[in-house]
């Protein structure tokens, strides 16, 4: 299990109803997109951790491992502001470095958004709702077998990767490009195996297209439900009180 399916099983939220927890961090969400990048994103992004750590406690490490890769995307994808390429080659682009930033701030804050609604919501509770709303059932089914399947992969890549550890398999550059090879292609070929083998199985079982879930039920409590909204009423005044003070 990931560090942060785990946070979200243990979180003080997780007798929330995701709805309640869907409109904190939608809002938030909505927050970093529509106001502007600074100050709205910057203190979107503050209220969003303050949120997560203090009053969901998601543990800050593991909100930290988990956004480390999309802010390293958001980072590396936002250099190509800071360039342009002409006529007379290449060169500095005229206000690069103001667009990476608005880029870096929205995204910054609309991941951490994400991040408080993974961290407090198990990915269990969210699909079978989301029938409810309307969501089509098949792409419902698809997502909840392709986040089975993540933890098949990342498990087999696990084992295999033990496995070459076990037989100096990074002992050399050399060694360490042929254990990657051979990694990739065992982890295609066993991941391949194990989708048909779950074919089969649902097949079996009399698998007529659609998925029988038991939902457990969660209450939507009122108190939770009424103070959602304030962290995007937040938001919106510390920027709004900030653009007239800056």
């Amino acid at each position: 299990m990931l560090a942060i399916d785990a946070a979200a099983y243990r979180s003080p939220w997780r007798r929330h109803h995701p709805a309640a927890k869907a409109l904190l961090a939608g809002g938030l969400l909505g927050c970093a997109l529509v106001l502007p990048p600074w100050p709205g994103a910057v203190v979107t992004a503050l209220v969003a951790l303050a949120v997560a750590l203090c009053w969901a406690r998601v543990p800050a490490r593991t909100l930290l491992r988990a956004a480390r890769t999309p802010l390293g995307f958001a980072l590396t994808g936002s250099l190509t502001f800071l360039v342009t390429v002409g006529a007379d080659g290449i060169g500095w682009a005229d206000g690069g470095p103001r667009r990476a930033g608005d880029v870096v701030a929205r995204c910054g804050a609309a991941v951490l958004c994400q991040l408080l609604f993974a961290g407090t919501t198990p990915l269990a509770d969210t699909l079978p709702r989301l029938v409810r709303l309307g969501v089509p059932a098949t792409l419902v089914e698809v997502a909840a077998l392709i986040y089975r399947m993540l933890f098949v992969v990342l498990d087999t890549t696990r084992r295999i990767r033990d496995a070459q550890a076990g037989r100096l398999g990074a002992r050399s550059l050399r060694a360490t490009w042929r254990s990657l090879g051979g990694l990739g292609s065992a982890v295609f070929v066993r991941s391949f195996d194990r989708a048909r083998r779950l074919e089969i199985g649902l097949a079996g079982r009399g698998y007529t297209g659609a998925l029988t879930v038991a939902v457990e039920p969660i209450p939507l409590r009122t108190p939770f439900l009424l103070a959602a909204p304030l962290p995007a009423v937040l938001a919106v005044t510390a920027t709004l009180v900030l653009e007239r003070l800056l």
